[in-house]
């Protein structure tokens, strides 16, 4: 007889985690360190899973995740939003770990969600180095809208912050290079996504680090991760409007920002903007357009290894 399907969820915190199986109800806590995680490996192996899913917490799932890849188990890290809404459409309003790690057993089962190859060191470097960059410019924002309402005492501390945080944002932007030139095919891709115009330093580390998927999917399947392909929203009397929602809300806010300046300084992009502008288009709805246009681009020009042209093909 073909033994059934195993289905693990594993609900992850800082000092702990709770693993549950599906369908024999199976489950066991274990410490999120070095002794507990290889016990859990252990037994996960013998198990033979149909797959694993865990939610993203911030890093602690991040230890766990590198064992269970390395020792080839089928892992995915779900994003937590999909989860919840997975929870609202079974009814499941109460929350405990061990409900937590049943509900993603259970959605490792009826969803179940395609495991990707965990990211090698050098991605996982640059994504950290990206990510700390973006922590530390959320912290010029709040301290500059801080400055705006500060009183006299306190407005030296703040210049101090923000000129303390600028040298580290100059910093990080030195590690970032300083990555990227290390290796050959980042350095390649970095040098090939700056081909086109519109693409600087910031939007080209941000799609290497946080879209490693650029260049294995096709225009709609990219659109769809990154958040700009359009959504039917039907419903009632309500026909024809599309929106744009979801997807990674990171390389969205980059990719706005370069299609942004390619609206002004990208003959294609700019071209593509007017003509949306002179059939009357909105402005917002335009430069989504753009963003979506600028994707596509890029995902054909790292398929193909080919640099920015002029007469790329529509259809790319």
């Amino acid at each position: 007889m073909t033994p059934a399907a195993i289905f693990v969820g594993i609900d992850i915190a800082k000092a702990a985690f709770v693993v549950a199986c599906r369908p024999d109800g199976v489950s066991w806590t274990a410490t999120n360190a070095a002794e507990g995680i290889t016990a859990t490996v252990d037994r996960l192996r013998a198990v033979a899973p149909t797959l694993i899913v865990l939610e993203a917490t911030g890093g602690y799932e991040t230890p766990l995740v590198a064992a269970l890849a390395a020792a080839g188990l089928p892992v995915v890290v779900a994003n937590p939003r999909q989860v919840r809404d997975f929870a609202k459409a079974t009814g499941q309003l109460a929350k405990t770990d061990r409900l937590d790690a049943n509900l993603l057993a259970l959605f490792a089962e009826r969803v179940q969600p395609t495991p990707r190859p965990l990211p090698d060191a050098a991605l996982q470097a640059l994504e950290a180095l990206i990510t700390r960059r973006r922590q530390l410019l959320d912290m010029v924002t709040a301290e500059r809208n801080r400055l705006e309402h500060a009183s006299a005492s306190i407005r030296r501390n703040i210049t101090d912050h923000l000129r303390w945080l600028a040298r580290r944002v100059a910093a990080v932007d030195r590690d970032l290079d300083d990555t990227i030139q290390k290796s050959p095919v980042w350095r390649a891709k970095d040098d090939l996504l700056r081909t086109v115009p519109g693409i600087g330093p910031v939007v080209s580390r941000t799609l290497l680090a946080d879209l490693p998927e650029l260049g294995h999917l096709n225009r709609k399947q990219i659109a769809a991760l990154v958040g700009v392909a359009p959504l039917a929203r039907d419903s009632g009397t309500l026909r024809g409007k599309r929106t744009v929602w979801g997807g990674r809300a990171p390389v969205r806010a980059v990719l706005y920002m370069g299609a942004l300046v390619a609206a002004r300084r990208n003959t294609v992009i700019k071209a593509f903007y007017l003509r949306l502008i002179a059939a009357g288009k909105p402005k917002k709805v335009a430069l989504i357009a753009c963003m979506r246009k600028l994707l596509t681009i890029l995902n054909a020009m790292m398929r193909t290894n080919t640099t920015w042209q002029i007469d790329r093909p529509e259809n790319a």
